[in-house]
């Protein structure tokens, strides 16, 4: 009796071993099908973006997400939130993009960057050198 309580615990054990280290192949299987699907919910987004925007509009977005990748991703989901709650009825222009970038813009607050320079630090004064 011993001996097959044994048996049935080491055969869970092997099959929990199993679970917990899958072969590699799965986790390249997985790892397709992940690209996969990550490509195809991009291709899902740029056809959106290319229903609802005109070509002006659309390379203006693209120069945004190009220096503002940040940002060109939040405008691309609103967008796209936008079209699929039915709150864009045709093609956005290139000015109507500029109107809804400049709200957001006054809604997030964004300030412009500054650079401090801290002139006691580097103040390198040439007449206090004594050559």
């Amino acid at each position: 009796m011993e001996d097959t309580e044994l048996e049935k615990i080491r055969q869970q054990r092997l099959a929990q071993l199993q679970s917990q280290y899958k072969p590699a192949g799965d986790n390249q299987n997985n790892a397709k099908a992940q690209e996969e699907q990550a490509r195809a919910q991009e291709e899902a987004k740029h056809s959106i973006l290319t229903q609802i925007l005109d070509q002006s509009a659309r390379a203006r977005l693209n120069t945004l997400a190009l220096g503002k990748p940040e940002k060109g991703r939040m405008i691309e989901s609103m967008l796209i939130r936008m079209a699929q709650t039915g709150q864009i009825r045709g093609k956005i222009s290139e000015a109507e993009l500029i109107g809804m970038l400049e709200s957001v813009n006054q809604q997030v607050g964004s300030t412009a960057p500054t650079v401090k320079f801290d002139r006691r630090r580097a103040a390198l004064d040439s007449d206090d050198d004594d050559f």
